[in-house]
Parts: C-alpha cells; sequence; structure tokens
C-alpha cells in the first residue's frame, strides 16, 4: 500500500552525500536497487539519478516494525527515508561514490510499490534492444543511460551560454511549415482547417534562419527539432535535434572561428578534453583522394594511393579496363597483414563487393619478401616492383587494390580503410581528432533524378572563382561549404549562403527548376531577398551525434530519451498507429493501402 510523502521534503540526492554530510538528518527518495536480508540486518540500496547509497536497518539499533518494514522491501519501490549520515561499519566500497557513508535510518516510507521488471535495472545491460525500449521508462533508469541523458542536457546548456556570449539570440522558428521536398522526403501534417493541404514538418530551420538574416536578426541559434522520412541507420532517427546557428556579414573563416572557439569551450568543460586549435582543414578533393570518405577519420594512417599512372601499361585487364573507362585505380597498405590467409583475404573481397566493388586485387609481401598477388602473372617483375614501391610497401604487408569509377573506388577503399581499421583495433575511443572539410563540390549528379543536384542545398554559395564553369562544367564548381568531423562522423555542416538574386536563380535553373516552380516552393524567400539582404552563413551541428561521441556509445538511441527503431516506429507507444475513420473524414483523408505492402507487413 503506498505511502503519502506529505510533511517530508527531500534534502539531497542519494550521491549529493558524502563524508562532509556525517552526523547530518537527512531526508532522500528514489528507488531500491537492491534489497540483502542478512537476518537482523539489512541493507538497502537506494537509487536516483545521481547515483546509489546504502541504508542500513539493524537489530537493536533500528525499531523493529521499521526492519520489518525494510525487509519486505523489494527491487524498484519507491521510497522515502529519514536518517542519520554515518561512517560506513564494515569495508569502503571505493567504486561507489558514497562508498565511505551509510544511512542509518529512523523513518522508511513506501511511495509506490513496483512489479517485477522483465529485466535488470543495471548498467551495460545484455538485454535484447526491442525489449529495453517496448519499456523504455524502466531502460531510462539505468544509470549508464541517465548519465548519457545528463550529458546531453549539459551539453545543450554550455551552447545555449556560449553562444549568448557571442551575440547569440535563440529565436524559435516554426514546426508546421510549407513542404519543400529537395532531398530528404518530409513529414508531411494534414491540415482540418484547409482540407487537401497540408503542412510539412522541417528537415531543419534553414528558410527560415535565412528569413532572420533578411530582418536584421544577425546571430541566431536554436537547438532545433527536426524530422526527415529516410531510411535509418546508428546515427540517425526520423526525428532528431540540431544545434543550429546563423550569422551575417560573415565569411568562411568567421563560421570556423566562432564555431572552433565553442568545440574548444565544450570539450574542456564537459570531458576536459584539450581540443588544439586551429583544426586541420582539408579540401573535400583531398579528403576523398587521401581517404575515400568526406568525413574520414584521422585517429589512423592508411591512407589511399592513386597508382593509375604507375599501372597505366600494364597487362592486367582489370586495371586497364577502368583506366580507360576514365576511372581510377588506387590500393591501401595493410601494414603488417602480409601473411593474411586466403580466406580472410576472400572475406575483404566479399565486403569490397557490398560497396559497389566487381572484386578487390591484393599483393601480400611475404616476411622474406617474397609476393603472392591475385594478378602477378599479368605483370613483369619490373612493373610489379614499381607497383609496390609506390604503395609504400614492404616485407610483411597487406596492399590492396580497387579499379573502377573514382566514386566506386572511393566508397570501397574508404570502407575497407574503417573496416581493417576496426579488425585491426586501431581506433582509440578516447582520442578527438576533429578536422574541417572545405570546398565541397557545388552539384552532384544523380543518376535516379537525371539531373544535378545540391550537394548540401539550393541556397548554397559557389565559390566565386569556379562560377563561370556554372554552364560549362557544372559538376566543377565548388561551393562555399564546410563540414566539421570528429573520428569519421560528420557532427555538422553549413556554408555561406546565397544572398544575390541573379546567382540563386541561376542556381534554380541548373536544379532543372523552372521560375514557375522555384517560386512555387521558395516564393517567400524570394520575394525576402528582393528588399536588401546581408552576406550570411551557418552551420547545424547534430546534437545526438556530437553526445553519442562524447559517451563513447554505438548508437543515438542511447542519447535520446525515446527513440524509434530501424522501421521508425516507437515499440513503447506502438506509434505510428491507425486512427479512427471519424478524424480521417475531418481531415478529408481516405486510406488506401497498397496489397503488397500489407503482405510484407504480415510477414
Amino acid at each position: 500500500m503506498a505511502e503519502s510523502m506529505t510533511g517530508l521534503k527531500r534534502t539531497h540526492r542519494c550521491a549529493e552525500l558524502s563524508e562532509a554530510n556525517i552526523g547530518e538528518k537527512v531526508i532522500i527518495m528514489g528507488w531500491v536497487q537492491k534489497n540483502r536480508n542478512k537476518g537482523g540486518l539489512v541493507f538497502v540500496d537506494v537509487r536516483d539519478r545521481s547515483g546509489l547509497i546504502q541504508v542500513v536497518f539493524e537489530e537493536g539499533s533500528t525499531d523493529k516494525a521499521l526492519l520489518e518494514k525494510a525487509a519486505k522491501l523489494r527491487s524498484e519501490f519507491v521510497v522515502a527515508i529519514v536518517g542519520t549520515v554515518e561512517k560506513r561499519s564494515g569495508a569502503v566500497n571505493e567504486n561507489l561514490a558514497t562508498g565511505a557513508i551509510e544511512i542509518k535510518p529512523e523513518e522508511l516510507r513506501i511511495l509506490s510499490e513496483s512489479e517485477t521488471p522483465p529485466f535488470p535495472i543495471e548498467e551495460n545491460s545484455k538485454t535484447k534492444e526491442e525489449v529495453r525500449l517496448k519499456y523504455r521508462f524502466l531502460d531510462l533508469r539505468r544509470p549508464d543511460i541517465q548519465r548519457n541523458l545528463m550529458m546531453r542536457s549539459r551539453v545543450a546548456t554550455l551552447a545555449r551560454q556560449f553562444m549568448a556570449k557571442e551575440g547569440f539570440l535563440e529565436i524559435e522558428t516554426p514546426f508546421l511549415i510549407k513542404s519543400t521536398p529537395e532531398g530528404a522526403r518530409d513529414y508531411l501534417v494534414p491540415s482540418r482547417i484547409h482540407p487537401g493541404s497540408f503542412y510539412g514538418l522541417p528537415q531543419s530551420p534553414q528558410l527560415y534562419k535565412q528569413l532572420l538574416m533578411c530582418s536584421g536578426y544577425d546571430r541566431y541559434i536554436q537547438i532545433a527539432r527536426c524530422f526527415r522520412d529516410e531510411d535509418l541507420r546508428a546515427d540517425r532517427q526520423p526525428e532528431f535535434t540540431q544545434i543550429d546557428m546563423e550569422l551575417s556579414f560573415v565569411d568562411v573563416d568567421d563560421v570556423i572561428d566562432v564555431n572552433e572557439r565553442f568545440l574548444a569551450y565544450l570539450f574542456k568543460e564537459v570531458l576536459n578534453v584539450d581540443v588544439k586549435l586551429p583544426i586541420q582543414r582539408i579540401t573535400w578533393q583531398e579528403a576523398m583522394d587521401r581517404f575515400g570518405s568526406d568525413k574520414p577519420d584521422m585517429r589512423f594512417g592508411m591512407e589511399l594511393h592513386d597508382v593509375s599512372e604507375v599501372v597505366k601499361d600494364c597487362g592486367f585487364v582489370v586495371f586497364k579496363g577502368a583506366l580507360e573507362a576514365g576511372g581510377s585505380v588506387r590500393g591501401i597498405n595493410a601494414e603488417g597483414q602480409g601473411s593474411m590467409p586466403r580466406k580472410k583475404i576472400d572475406k575483404l573481397v566479399e565486403f569490397a563487393k557490398t560497396y559497389g566493388a566487381k572484386g578487390l586485387a591484393y599483393i601480400a609481401i611475404q616476411e622474406d619478401g617474397t609476393v603472392k598477388s591475385s594478378f602477378a602473372k599479368f605483370m613483369s617483375e619490373e612493373e610489379m616492383q614499381g607497383l609496390i614501391d609506390a604503395m609504400g610497401g614492404k616485407a610483411g604487408d597487406l596492399l590492396l587494390f580497387a579499379a573502377d569509377k573514382n566514386k566506386v573506388v572511393w566508397d570501397v577503399l574508404g570502407a575497407l580503410r574503417l573496416h581493417m581499421a576496426k579488425e585491426l583495433d586501431l581506433l582509440d575511443k578516447n582520442q578527438y581528432n576533429f578536422l574541417w572539410v572545405t570546398e565541397f563540390p557545388l552539384l552532384e549528379w544523380s543518376d535516379e533524378e537525371n539531373r544535378f543536384m545540391a550537394m548540401h542545398h539550393p541556397f548554397t554559395m559557389p565559390m566565386e572563382e569556379d562560377w563561370d564553369k556554372i554552364d560549362s562544367d557544372p559538376g566543377a564548381v565548388r561551393a562555399k561549404a564546410y563540414d566539421i568531423v570528429l573520428n569519421g562522423t560528420e557532427l555538422g555542416g553549413g556554408s555561406v549562403r546565397i544572398h544575390q538574386n541573379d546567382i540563386q536563380e541561376k542556381m534554380f535553373e541548373v536544379l532543372g527548376f523552372t521560375k514557375e516552380r522555384a517560386w512555387d516552393q521558395f516564393g517567400f524567400l524570394l520575394n525576402a531577398f528582393r528588399y536588401g539582404v546581408p552576406p550570411h552563413a551557418g552551420l547545424a551541428y547534430g546534437l545526438d551525434r556530437m553526445v553519442m561521441h562524447m559517451v563513447h556509445a554505438d548508437t543515438i538511441r542511447d542519447v535520446i530519451a525515446f527513440p524509434k527503431v530501424k522501421d521508425a516506429s516507437d515499440l513503447m507507444c506502438e506509434a505510428p498507429n491507425i486512427v479512427d475513420e471519424k478524424q480521417l473524414g475531418e481531415l478529408g483523408i481516405q486510406v488506401t493501402v497498397d496489397p503488397k505492402a500489407e503482405e510484407q507487413t504480415e510477414e
């Protein structure tokens, strides 16, 4: 039977108590973690978000009725305890913040009883994620998850504090906006008042923050909720949070400067990690050529080598064919792996195929200097040695090659590089290697759409020196765009924005927009641009991703209170769900179900 807490007021959280509180009368409230009944001696561990403290009910010093009541406590009961802080009578628990003290109780109230939880409330739970997410309200009691969410809260607070000192204004932008699909799919919200019309949920506050710049609010910040209807991965969710900012009268260096100082401040305050400034910068082209990725992990080497010139005249048809088709031949050196068994090499070949490779060529240099290779018979000894030299190969090394279109080669070797690093345990989680990647291509060709698409978004400023190529060679135009990368993850991205009408109109034209379509989708922004718009730029961090790296989590689901699973559903509240016909009728919506989709769901 639950008791009232009337007359009691919590004085401390459990782990806020220390030896400095010895002799004090305190009131704690929390959940029972463990109850150990030793017969005449009952040890109760009480837990709240701060941690644990031990409460000792002892025959002789504790009232008999109180002792009997304590013996009935079970895991996850909610209790209030009045007692005195004392030095531990037993051995000190060095693994516990309160391991040198305990509470001798004089009053115990059971505020709420609990059924037996479906899984233990403990750190590093081995319970299947599906079960934990179904009972997320219990999973959130786990100390490690609580620490994650408290760190997330601290990061958001520090971001606000830093940006306020830098002159940023926190301004909210709307959730119910016009749908402007260009990139990921929008989530749509039907309007009851305007039947047949829909709002879109924002993929980012991009257009509104640009409008704020037009309105004279020269530094904007928002901890912004964003929504994208896209396929999910470990670091993606259908709804996520950005630390979103925009600045007026600035260029690339200005945005980078304030954000380098922000990152240095944040990581020092939260993790006591010193971020070396200035943060290294490399261009997008250099990143792709050296690492096969626009978000390279800089904690290890194993860089790509372009050996196209070295092998252009060899007899190996795979290499020659790729070069004749306008592609390249590149390789990585897995140092010290020359003795890798053929079965493992075959597994690497299969791995490469999942990234679009037709295969993977290799040279295994043995410790005695002899060479085993999948293509040795097609090359002379001199050609083979020249290739090994170009790769920096030495005795004991394994050289791996991909030959195809540049994009395929980059994708394959970039992924293989990371895969090998994980296999060889080269990734130090306590190392934080930041990197700016700059000068992204303005546009990228989409085979699916059969047109150029904006690599970032349609409002990204091109580099002035490349603008004359916009008609003759659009793919060669670089953008004033920049990403901040940490240990192989894009933490955030931004760009200088277009603020000239003629450039913006031309950008829409290159993207295949008619003037009518451009004005139909983005007319409110283009209209604002007619009335004086300052040069402006911005950046947005993925808050979830940032915190994920700070706590060394494997997925952002561990740093979000109520995440979705891979099919974008919420296992706890069973969303999305069917709504009744009355609601649909009010919205003028009729649902039709694709029989094939229905069959797949049933399976």
